[in-house]
């Protein structure tokens, strides 16, 4: 059995053909979608965050509001740029949020990625230290927020404090038993998913990764998910980690599948570069009638070294016909697989 989740970017853009035309129009549908994806069965809902542009950016607000109003999925984010974070205050948020939601938060961060403006994080007030690059204070303040997160004092009281302090250094509150645990990092290349399973977080691998071996992008992220095992193995951890792959995936069962996706059917791999002198590939989409679906994902390396597959979604054409593309892929696809 795999976990099943939807990934959204939260698009908005006042255009005719969007049902999401606005950031209140983002907010409020991906509630509704969260909720409806839970009715249908999805195990989670997840969020990408990214400043500057027309799209979800503070995730915290949006997922304590689907967590009051549901009370299975797993919540989650993919990924959080740390560069732009107070890792403090981050914990608190989380704190907050994984509360509220009665411990469903799954936190996807990373180091961040190239972003609309340059050096967008000096505009929220940080700058890296001596001797780092911004990539390091990403991943230094994700130490950081890990550390904080264990809930052990850190903090000299103040001895005429307003209300009386529990004997000891104090920790951040509110405290979230277990957030530690479901924390994930993004990693773009093996050696930050190596370096994610020494630190003891999740794995989370997009639709993206360097190009490590000129091999198909499946087969590389197959192996950066291998790599990552067994540096959780050699870590000497006792939990079972998890791995989870992001994928754009269209089961066409009716004309406007067809209409909206059909293109797709017969993309392959991308070769480009997201950052200077860094060669990228990008994995396929997945686009066609649900026999022939099962089939070319059934040879998807990746997908099956995961225990979790976290659903690309087109946000912009609205929340009926988002649950109408998670619906088919939970009716015509996943029984196939055997992720159901």
């Amino acid at each position: 059995m795999k976990k099943i989740g939807f990934l959204s970017f939260g698009h908005w853009a006042n255009h005719p053909s969007y049902k999401a035309r606005s950031a209140s129009d983002v907010l409020l549908q991906s509630i509704d979608l969260a909720v409806a994806a839970e009715e249908i069965g999805i195990d989670g809902a997840y969020f990408r965050v990214h400043h500057f542009a027309a799209q979800l950016a503070s995730p915290f607000p949006l997922l304590s509001a689907i967590g009051i109003k549901t009370s299975k999925i797993e919540i989650g984010t993919g990924v959080i740029d740390m560069r732009y974070e107070n890792p403090l205050y981050m914990v608190e948020d989380a704190g907050a949020a994984d509360l509220i939601s009665g411990g469903r938060l799954q936190l996807g961060i990373s180091r961040g990625s190239p972003e609309q403006v340059i050096d967008g994080w000096r505009y929220f007030g940080y700058e890296p230290s001596k001797g780092e690059d911004d990539k390091a204070m990403g991943r230094r303040k994700a130490l950081e927020f890990l550390d904080k997160l264990k809930g052990i004092g850190f903090a000299q009281p103040n001895p005429n404090p307003m209300f009386p302090n529990p004997p000891g250094l104090l920790r951040l509150e509110p405290y979230s038993e277990g957030l530690r645990e479901r924390i994930w990092w993004g990693a773009g290349s093996n050696a930050t998913a190596i370096g994610a399973a020494e630190n003891g977080m999740n794995l989370q691998s997009s639709t993206l990764k360097e190009d490590e071996s000129g091999k198909p992008f499946h087969v590389q992220q197959a192996e950066q998910i291998r790599l990552y095992k067994e540096a959780w193995k050699k870590a000497g951890y006792t939990r079972e980690p998890r791995t989870s792959v992001s994928r754009s995936i269209f089961a066409l069962v009716n004309d406007m599948d067809r209409y909206y996706f059909g293109g797709e059917a017969e993309r392959s791999d991308q070769i480009g570069y997201i950052e200077k002198n860094k060669r990228a590939i990008f994995g396929r989409s997945y686009a066609a009638e649900p026999e022939k679906l099962i089939k070319e994902l059934a040879k998807d390396e990746a997908i099956q070294e995961a225990d979790t597959l976290l659903l690309t979604i087109p946000n912009t054409l609205g929340v009926d016909y988002n649950v109408h593309v998670l619906s088919s892929i939970l009716k015509y696809v996943a029984p196939e697989l055997g992720w159901r």
